[in-house]
């Protein structure tokens, strides 16, 4: 049936399509026009390990700078400002490898968390760091992680060492919950090495327990995601896995009989090499057996990555609203995968047949985020994937049934995202006017994408789009001096309420750069709700897992209860709600973890309101 109905959607997309992408499908491969879509059968766009000779139309602003880099204009809706310094942040810095990006693993970059660890009230910042070949072997002091306390003024402050979550490893994603029930946000840190399961100890600090939860691992881990599959109160944890490094075997930009290795460059310039021609690293779910302790059921449960893909993104989520946690995982430069919750235990592998493996020209992509929310109102998850310069960002809409349409050139996310090379991503509603906007962070892997013509850089401004009524988004300018301007080696991001102030914000963790602070400072007057969830006792005590939906303004719309997602990172796990003009909520039901469905009053909007478990109706 999934199959059937996918044919369908296929045939009727293709039927729309317009004749200017379709035409291009006969162009000289390689040859694209800028904005156009690559034609088919050409090497995946991801990929950037792929030779590419032909020239490219280059998209150049009124000062000669690159669009990814330019484009600004003078006035228009001023809709965040770089708080960074203000807030503090600037006093951190990343770091990943050397400045020449002569390897893979210095490219990557990494991830951001949101976390209320103290619980009071407020969202603090974790932000994971990279690692030196100088500090993994002792010759340096390794690059600490950071954990800025919200102090409640418009700053923060760094008490990761006090805390004890330096991580001092080379750190790639964050993935928060609570995943003992206890009551205190927890922090797992994805490595290259062994990763960091660090357990609130309800003082300010944290234990690392990895190991004794089982679930370090030992190569290169990357996206995280936190979620109950199996309906037992516990949540349990997936973990994607990108490449199987060794630093005493590094990979070579010679080939064969003197010949240059294509998968070491991009354009025909020499380049770091990979991921294609090297060797994938598996996937791990692991199990929470309730005592502390994590048992690896990758290989029973049908998520282990038999074909070695190269796993970032990764992320639970209801996509076909059957009430059990589905699994996305965005693979870079090969096929996604989508494992619907079979409920016994096990997933089943849908990827080809619901379109996800996919974009619309049946071509993989280099993913690298995973966005979920419902930007139409339907009440059903659409997705969306991140991916490489020179290739449009898939946005993946929600038919029904798990199947799955790219309509991205169809609501004008096609070919303004062409140029960017982009990492986080995350549906908010920065107007709150109850549409689902999109917003993602951008930068580049190549050092030398500005010393050719690529009509690319290295440094990229994040891209901030407006749903208009879920028919289509709008790309926000970029207006010089505020934070959408801002030009850097963007990563991974988190969206959340770090204010408390009812308009959602963004943090962007920068490759060897300070973290920006995206501060939201949209004028508009509308309304908004944030909840703040409490599970039973058979659901994750942070009701992770759950979704809400709420109806005003006549609109119902839906919010899910996520840890993990974007790129490497994990958002304010508060459900927000813009309400417009709507200044009463006609109806508010929510689904809890363990499949209890509760509806609820509210007192008002414009505030924060804690909903628990079994205090509904």
């Amino acid at each position: 049936m999934l199959q059937a109905m996918r044919a369908i959607t296929f045939w009727g997309l293709l039927a729309a399509i317009p004749s200017a992408v379709l035409s291009a499908q006969s162009a000289e491969p390689g040859a694209q026009t800028a904005g156009q879509q690559k034609p088919e059968g050409t090497p995946p766009a991801s990929s950037a390990k792929q030779e590419v000779t032909s020239p490219h139309e280059v998209q150049l602003d009124a000062q000669h700078r690159v669009i990814t880099a330019g484009g600004f204009v003078k006035t228009g809706p001023i809709v965040f400002e770089d708080a960074s310094e203000k807030a503090g942040l600037t006093k951190w810095t990343h770091k990943m490898g050397t400045p020449e990006k002569n390897y893979i693993i210095e490219t990557k970059g990494s991830g951001v968390g949101l976390i209320d660890y103290d619980n009071d009230g407020w969202l603090d910042i974790y932000l994971v760091n990279g690692s030196t070949i100088e500090a993994l072997t002792g010759k340096a002091t390794p690059p600490h992680a950071a954990l800025f306390h919200n102090n409640h003024d418009g700053t923060f402050t760094d008490v990761a060492t006090k805390a004890g979550v330096t991580n001092d490893r080379w750190g790639t994603g964050v993935a928060i919950a609570d995943y003992d029930n206890d009551g205190w946000p927890d922090i797992f840190v994805s490595n290259f090495g062994k990763n960091r399961l660090y357990h609130n100890n309800h003082n300010g600090t944290f234990t690392d327990v990895a190991e004794k939860a089982n679930v370090t691992l030992g190569n290169w881990s990357s996206g995280a995601t936190w979620g109950d599959y199996d309906g037992d109160g516990q949540l349990d944890l997936f973990v994607a896995g990108y490449l199987h490094w060794d630093f005493n075997n590094l990979p070579s930009a010679g080939g064969e009989n003197g010949t240059t290795n294509a998968f070491c460059t991009f354009r025909g310039e020499a380049t770091a090499c990979g991921p294609r021609g090297l060797k994938g690293e598996p996937d791990h779910l692991f199990h929470n057996n309730g005592d502390g302790t994590f048992t690896d059921v990758s290989e029973k449960a049908g998520v282990a990555d038999k074909p070695g893909y190269y796993g970032l993104g990764a992320v639970f989520a209801d996509i076909n609203n059957d009430g059990k946690l589905d699994l996305l995982v965005g693979n870079d430069s090969t096929p996604n995968y989508l494992y619907l919750n079979k409920g016994d235990g096990t997933f089943e592998d849908v990827s080809y047949a619901s379109g996800y493996a996919l974009n619309e020209a049946g071509r993989e992509t280099a993913s690298m985020g995973i966005a979920v929310g419902d930007y139409e109102n339907t009440g059903m998850l659409d997705i969306f994937n991140t991916t490489f310069s020179d290739d449009y960002k898939p946005l993946y809409h929600n038919e029904g049934d798990a199947n799955l349409t790219d309509v991205s050139y169809h609501v004008g996310l096609g070919e303004v995202t062409v140029p960017f090379l982009s990492w986080g991503d995350a549906f908010l509603d920065y107007d709150n006017d109850g549409w689902k906007d999109l917003l993602m962070s951008d930068g580049h892997v190549y050092p030398q994408a500005d010393k050719y013509a690529w009509g690319t850089s290295w440094k990229q401004r994040p891209m901030l789009f407006h749903n208009k009524l879920g028919k289509e988004f709008e790309n926000v300018p970029a207006v010089e001096g505020t934070g959408l301007a801002v030009v850097i080696a963007g990563r991974g991001m988190a969206v959340g309420d770090l204010f408390n102030d009812g308009k959602l914000d963004a943090v962007i963790n920068v490759m060897d750069g300070h973290p920006v602070l995206l501060r939201n400072v949209d004028p508009n007057k509308s309304h908004w709700l944030e909840l703040k969830l409490v599970g039973g006792p058979k659901s994750p005590r942070d009701a992770v897992g759950s979704t809400v939906y709420l109806t005003a303004n006549g609109m119902k719309q839906r919010e899910d209860v996520i840890s993990g997602g974007s790129y490497l990172s994990t958002n304010d796990l508060r459900p927000h709600f813009g309400l417009g003009q709507a200044t009463t909520i006609e109806a508010l039901e929510v689904h809890w973890p363990s499949g209890k469905v509760e509806k609820f009053t509210v007192p008002g909007v414009d505030r924060i309101v804690t909903l628990t478990e079994g205090t509904g109706k």
